[in-house]
């Protein structure tokens, strides 16, 4: 071969070899972004299901201050106050059922119609912690485990109880 053209052959197998390797990275960048999005779906789907269980419940005419009363549970922490947790708030107001806080790892950016604290926090005593990050439970029940002296139950585990 002649030098010009083994300078173009070599540009090119480099340029080849590049492209190979940035492909390479962007498909473990794009396997991560899979597996956030599946991460994602599956986290919605726990949560759809959830809902679709707590309707069904109110379609048969119940509540789940049921729950709470049947197990002698008077008050109540609730850990999480995304969607499930502000609807467990509203689902409890006007019961025998006293909600005395929440919990969130973000208490200081939000708002409830209750006290909030962080995990972190000095926490009072109550009669149960239900978790409404139920996608989350197994990590945030260990988590919990020694900064609580009673039961730390799933909301999904209560709607699948009733």
């Amino acid at each position: 071969m002649k030098k010009g053209t083994t300078a173009v052959v070599s540009a090119l197998l480099g340029a080849a070899a590049g492209a190979a390797a940035g492909g390479m990275a962007g498909a473990t960048s794009g396997a991560k972004e899979t597996r956030t999005k599946s991460e994602a779906l599956r986290k919605m789907q726990v949560l759809y299901l959830a809902f679709d269980r707590w309707m069904q419940i109110r379609q048969d005419g119940r509540t789940l201050a049921e729950y709470f009363e049947k197990q002698n549970y008077k008050t109540v922490a609730i850990y999480g106050m995304k969607e499930l947790g502000e609807r467990l708030v509203d689902e409890l107001k006007n019961t025998d059922i006293s909600v005395r806080y929440a919990i969130d790892r973000n208490a200081d950016s939000l708002y409830a119609d209750v006290d909030l604290y962080t995990p972190d926090d000095e926490l009072e005593p109550v009669d149960v912690v239900v978790v409404t990050a139920i996608y989350y439970f197994d990590e945030i029940e260990e988590a919990m485990r020694d900064k609580v002296d009673c039961p730390i139950i799933s909301l999904e585990d209560i709607l699948y109880e009733m």
